[in-house]
């Protein structure tokens, strides 16, 4: 096998590009491919190297694109006959051997699939969660928050203490979880939503979500980008505490993960309504969001607004902008502020 074979491999890898490698494992002549060639089929269809001619070219960059959709690998025969009975006994794909010159092939085709990528925006207690549990699937994992730390975060594989995802390579196998607890929930979501990972999950609450999908859409957000948005994030198994909601964002992630293509599995609660909370009772140093009525800390809040020399909290960028264009409306909504 040549060296420019291999360092293609490698180049691949690199660039975490899914492809499938194409092995000639035996042959009855006349055949021009010989036990050892080698071809690598990329995820756009070129094949690169030698497994036969004409005839086996077409079918194996056919099966190796089966392969890369569904990351099984597959054995081929090529030849001039076909036997029901030895593809059900020996687990064989026949073709038949088109070209005049006759022959049998048979060719492993095994699928090379870039490792999954978990990214965790947020430091909380729950991404630190997930990513010691990404870490021991065998995921890649990324941290992006200014707060992580490599004490913290020991088995990220990389930390970004900027909201730049310009850094990063986006593939079919990268899971997102936004954890920022209201610290950037819609400067990051609306990031995300411009990549093409196949599961964007939220962890927030239900009217916290929906508050940020509300100023998302108000800001441009299509609604077909939006719908990629799974909140409350992971499967509903009852999850209370950070490390049990860590547990069921990784299962639902798996779950997606290992799912046949043909399968679609259902995410979202983007057109649910917000649902009513209990008010809990003022506490000091907190005030009351007028928009949502959901308690907010004075000492960290990121989003406030003066009106009639009177300063206003809000949990997030739209309760803001809501209260914005219609102060007078909203300012007696709030009661109580400490």
């Amino acid at each position: 096998m040549t060296k420019n074979f291999w360092n293609q491999v490698y180049s691949l890898n690199q660039a975490a590009e899914p492809f499938a490698i194409a092995t000639v494992v035996r042959c009855e002549k006349p055949t021009s491919a010989k036990p050892g060639a080698k071809a690598i089929i990329t995820a756009n269809g070129a094949l690169r190297g030698w497994i036969g001619g004409a005839c086996a070219e077409p079918i194996v960059r056919q099966e190796a694109l089966k392969t890369l959709r569904d990351g099984k690998p597959r054995f081929l025969r090529i030849g001039p006959s076909v036997s029901d009975e030895v593809k059900t006994e020996a687990g064989l794909i026949e073709f038949l051997m088109t070209c005049h010159s006759g022959g049998t092939l048979e060719i492993y085709i095994e699928p090379v699939l870039p490792q999954p990528q978990l990214i965790l925006i947020g430091e909380s207690p729950v991404a630190e969660t997930l990513a010691r549990l990404g870490r021991a699937v065998n995921f890649s994992v990324v941290v992006v928050d200014p707060d992580a730390t490599p004490e913290r975060f020991s088995e990220a594989d990389k930390i970004l203490t900027e909201l730049d995802l310009g850094q990063l390579k986006f593939t079919p196998q990268t899971y997102i979880v936004v954890a920022t607890h209201g610290k950037y929930d819609e400067r990051a979501l609306e990031q995300i939503l411009a990549t093409e990972a196949p599961y964007i999950a939220f962890v927030t609450s239900k009217k916290r979500g929906q508050a940020a999908i509300d100023y998302l859409r108000e800001i441009g957000v299509p609604a077909e980008k939006l719908a990629r948005i799974k909140f409350p994030a992971g499967l509903d198994i009852g999850a209370q505490t950070p490390d049990e909601i860590a547990v069921s964002i990784l299962a639902e992630i798996v779950q997606i993960r290992r799912r046949p293509p043909s399968i679609k599995l259902p995410l979202l609660t983007v057109s649910a309504p917000p649902v009513a909370i209990v008010e809990t009772k003022e506490q000091s140093g907190h005030a009351k969001d007028p928009i949502c009525r959901m308690m907010v800390e004075i000492a960290t809040a990121r989003y406030t607004s003066i009106y009639e020399d009177e300063t206003y909290h809000f949990c997030c960028a739209h309760c803001k902008q809501k209260f914005d264009r219609e102060p007078e409306k909203y300012k007696e909504q709030v009661v109580g502020k400490t």
